[in-house]
């Protein structure tokens, strides 16, 4: 009974809504077109819907395309009820949000409610004391030699062990893959290993599905859809009622909450043994250290396993891509990587100087993490002149900076990895110059920069260096066919990255 009356709410709720939206496609459609993409067509009540609506299957392209149109790179978004997010492109106002102004600038309410069920009160999901506090334990324990020779130790075992025979079995069958499902794997097993000191075996030769896995994927894509939904009742109402994605996304967080509580309870009767845990992965250095609550461990592990596993595979799918299209920059990484010996990790990749270069721009080309948003908690006034009230998102967007003229010059549609790059003339050789922060916040910037950075960068040259010293990646499709740009919190390739892979020794 209870449901039924809340459905007939609900439904009488939303009919003069429908009602407004149906007047405004159909004006939209009779309606001469404009062709100013700076400024979606807003209507009372509904704002910009429509022109969302259309767009909801490219909305990070779609933001980008009218936001790089604006003099100053900035417009204001006019959403559903009210509700107005500034949308920037501009530098100058991304330091302002997250250095000058930081204090202001938050996670917000609306974030924390709508991600709490998955990521509760974890790091990414906080403000104010309770990040700092995790923010400085976090600091900590990643700055530790241990930890840096612990991800190299399971970075070099994952990719020996399992990448590179699974790729050469590819190789020697003429079989094609998906090259982004593996790395998905890949850093899944990484992470987790780093994280928990569990090893998930997701990339073993059989490519199992496990629960946790797929909870996971499961937790991460309905929490993406809560976030850019465009009437918040209607989720709310959802997971009252028990429904449809939000009753999957309570399985899925149950599924994941079990399997964390698990294994904290594990290490904790390992370290009731022993005056301190032999592993060095993340959970048994915040245990060892005296962090013993369930909730605050497994809320901070569970948010580093989402910064872990799909940003470092997003960054080297599309880098493959990217090489495999680019012959010459192949060949460029390939010459490096060969006068590399086959040395420990940190000694192999630290002066790989082009393949970071390369990196970095198939990053600011397909950043991991295409958007971020902050809530302003305070009325402020943006560098560009745009006027922010207390309670309105302000969304950077790294995606659309990649691809200004006037940051990165006429030929920022190119991969290039020169553009990273001066010659040191004292040493002779190539040096790389990193770029001004916040014009490339692909790790962040100012307070919350991403701790993982040079984690992420071992992980991801080492990968390229074992892969690209034995193998060739090539697309298996058509020619001119490029990959369709999907994203939830991270960007991925829609339906995958199918490859086939040659030995080099047959590849030339």
């Amino acid at each position: 009974m209870l449901e039924l009356q809340l459905s007939t709410s609900l439904l009488l709720c939303l009919v003069p809504l429908v009602f407004l939206f149906l007047k405004s496609v159909l004006t939209n459609v009779f309606s001469p077109k404009s062709n100013d993409i700076r400024i979606p067509k807003s209507y009372p009540l509904i704002g910009s819907y429509v022109s969302m609506y259309a767009n909801s299957n490219r909305v990070v392209q779609w933001l980008s395309d009218f936001v790089k149109t604006s003099p100053n790179l900035t417009v204001i978004l006019r959403r559903p009820l009210g509700r107005h997010r500034v949308i920037t492109a501009n530098p100058a106002v991304v330091q302002h949000i997250l250095k000058t102004r930081f204090p202001i600038y938050q996670k917000g309410d609306l974030f924390r409610t709508t991600l709490s069920d998955f990521l509760g009160d974890g790091i990414f999901n906080v403000d104010g004391d309770n990040w700092k506090f995790q923010r400085q334990v976090s600091s900590h324990e990643f700055n530790t030699k241990s930890l840096r020779h612990f991800v190299q130790h399971v970075v070099d075992t994952e990719l020996n062990d399992r990448l590179l025979p699974i790729l050469s079995s590819a190789a020697a069958n003429g079989t094609v893959v998906d090259f982004q499902d593996l790395l998905q794997r890949f850093a899944f097993d990484n992470i987790c290993k780093i994280a928990f000191g569990h090893d998930p075996a997701y990339l073993a030769p059989s490519l199992p599905e496990t629960k946790f896995a797929i909870a996971f994927e499961d937790a991460v894509q309905i929490s993406t859809m809560r976030l850019r939904s465009f009437v918040p009742l209607i989720w709310k109402i959802k997971r009252l009622l028990n429904i449809g994605s939000e009753k999957r996304l309570k399985v899925a967080v149950g599924e994941i909450r079990k399997f964390a509580r698990k294994i904290i309870n594990e290490k904790k009767q390992e370290l009731g043994q022993k005056s301190s845990l032999d592993s060095v992965d993340l959970l048994s250095r915040f245990l060892s250290s005296g962090h013993s609550d369930e909730d605050f461990v497994s809320d901070i592990v569970i948010s580093f396993i989402l910064a872990g596993k799909d940003t470092t595979s997003a960054a080297l799918t599309w880098f493959f891509w990217l090489v495999s299209n680019n012959p010459e920059i192949e060949s460029e990484i390939l010459k490096e990587i060969n006068e590399k010996s086959e040395a420990p990790v940190y000694d192999e990749v630290k002066d790989m100087v082009y393949t970071h270069a390369a990196l970095c721009d198939s990053m600011r080309l397909y950043p991991p993490v295409p958007i971020d948003s902050k809530t302003a908690i305070d009325d402020d006034v943006l560098p560009d002149g745009t006027i922010v009230k207390k309670g309105m998102a302000v969304t950077y967007h790294p995606y659309a900076m990649g691809r200004v003229e006037k940051l990165w010059g006429a030929d920022w549609e190119e991969f290039r990895p020169e553009r990273w790059l001066e010659r040191d003339k004292d040493a002779e050789k190539l040096k790389f110059v990193a770029r001004d922060i916040y014009t490339y916040p692909v790790f962040q910037a100012g307070p919350r920069i991403c701790l993982g950075k040079e984690m992420a960068f071992l992980q991801m040259k080492r990968v390229v260096a074992g892969v690209l010293r034995r193998f060739r990646v090539v697309p298996a499709v058509g020619d001119g066919v490029e990959p369709v740009f999907v994203a939830y919190f991270t960007s991925k390739m829609k339906g995958g990255f199918p490859v086939k892979i040659l030995e080099r020794g047959d590849a030339y």
